[in-house]
């Protein structure tokens, strides 16, 4: 079958499965999920690009929650917050020149599911327990990733070329 026709069908029966397990069994975000499995794509697909996404990912989640930390306790002046996430986002540059993170925008996808997350979950960084919108955000964003791998996977086998028997 033709690639895009193949991308279709996985894509959309995997986004409608994704959709249907984070409204139920996994309640974590589903925009997260998605911007996760665009990330898998953006870095290159396969299982290379599913460790980097994540690992990025991750990675701009956790200068996130720091700084989020960081206001959270800081002056409550949004001069003081701007800064914050000033040096928040230089840290994801810096971050990019270690080879497993050099795709800096998925760092930043990382920094802004979390923020969204606790937004969404109306949670803040120091929420304690399960429900801490970094591991809601770690958790959507693997789960996003590894929907992009089997996105991938599904799309291969669709579209593979089948020998003409006689």
């Amino acid at each position: 079958m033709p690639p895009l026709i193949a991308a279709m069908i996985s894509l959309g029966v995997l986004g409608a499965i994704d959709t249907y397990v984070t409204a139920t069994v996994f309640p974590v975000p589903v925009w997260v999920t998605f911007i996760a499995w665009a990330s898998f794509f953006a870095c290159g697909g396969g299982q290379r690009g599913l460790v980097k996404s994540i690992v990025s990912n991750w990675t701009g989640i956790m200068i996130a929650t720091i700084t989020l930390l960081i206001i959270q306790f800081g002056p409550a002046y949004p001069i003081f917050a701007a800064v914050l996430v000033g040096l928040g986002t230089s840290a994801m540059v810096l971050a990019s020149s270690i080879p497993i993170l050099s795709f800096t925008p998925a760092i930043v996808f990382g920094f802004a599911s979390f923020v969204g997350t606790t937004a969404a979950t109306n949670t803040t960084v120091v929420t304690s327990g399960i429900n801490h919108p970094t591991l809601v955000a770690m958790a959507a964003m693997l789960l996003g990733g590894v929907f992009g791998l089997l996105s991938e996977m599904g799309t291969n086998l669709l579209a593979a070329k089948k020998p003409i028997t006689a």
